[in-house]
């Protein structure tokens, strides 16, 4: 079977993002683990899939499979990529457009000059939504990670992620420290590790080492998790520009209770078939 595809990217976090609603295809944790192998396969740190809904009142299911196989909850740069692929491929005709998650309906808002918000949810602090391990909700903790003591923000956006705090992203030890956070056993289902840099009270640079992935060029859910961590922290105001390695994003979080809203850009680079 010939299984069609396109390759896209949100500001260099790039997608394998399939069509299930016109071609019948079954996204398996082994199929995308052969299509996001970058030498063996298509390559891309996410495999996206499209998919009918479940529920009357959303437009499509969204299911998001990490490189290494594994289905996860969330992922800010795929959904602007989803909000353009079903435009594009004419699968509705919306501007804002609703799709179900693992982690619950997103908004999506396709904007006129072609950049697409998406409406990221309610933040969660309670450990036990995150998850982590932790008595009592804190704006950061003590983690001990090998022989030293991380501090970090932890929170929920659907997914799991901890933000620590850094001096200079470029020297920021993300590959090796984010490792161990992402597999900290205080994390029982891995997390997101965001090493941010705070510029201004309304810009902050930040590297992200993804959950199941490495660091990625981008992180969207991971930038919307640093802008949070940063207002309630008071290191923020409530809009701010995100510079990743990728680009940049904004983001918009009006406090306690409230949405998070991220903007930016979604691109097209080709399109494929695979035999599977």
């Amino acid at each position: 079977m010939l299984l069609r595809f396109t390759k896209m990217h949100g500001l260099g976090n790039d997608f394998v993002v399939i069509d299930a609603i016109t071609q019948e295809v079954q996204v398996t944790e082994a199929l995308a683990r052969r299509m996001a192998d970058r030498r063996f396969g298509i390559g891309c740190d996410q495999v996206l899939v499209v998919e009918p809904p479940t529920d009357p009142d959303v437009d499509f299911n969204y299911r998001i499979f990490n490189a290494d196989g594994g289905e996860v909850e969330q992922c800010g740069n795929g959904a602007r990529c989803f909000a353009k692929f079903v435009r594009d491929r004419r699968l509705t005709g919306k501007h804002r457009i609703l799709a179900q998650t693992k982690a619950g309906v997103l908004q999506l808002t396709v904007n006129r000059d072609n950049q697409i918000t998406v409406a990221m949810g309610i933040p969660r602090f309670a450990p036990q939504a995150i998850p982590f391990q932790a008595e009592q909700p804190a704006l950061l903790y003590d983690l001990q990670v090998e022989h030293q003591t991380v501090q970090l923000a932890a929170l929920s956006l659907g997914n799991p992620h901890a933000v620590v705090r850094v001096p200079d992203v470029t020297t920021a030890p993300v590959a090796t420290l984010g490792a161990l956070i992402e597999a900290h056993p205080r994390f029982p289902q891995r997390v997101n590790a965001g090493f941010m840099q705070v510029v201004n009270r309304a810009e902050i640079k930040l590297r992200v080492y993804e959950r199941g992935v490495g660091e990625t060029l981008a992180c969207g859910s991971g930038a919307c998790a640093a802008v949070v961590a940063g207002i309630q922290q008071d290191l923020l105001d409530s809009t701010v520009t995100v510079q990743l390695p990728g680009g940049n994003l904004h983001i918009t979080w009006p406090g306690e209770g409230q949405p998070v809203a991220m903007t930016g850009p979604a691109t097209t680079v080709y399109q494929g078939r695979i035999k599977i």
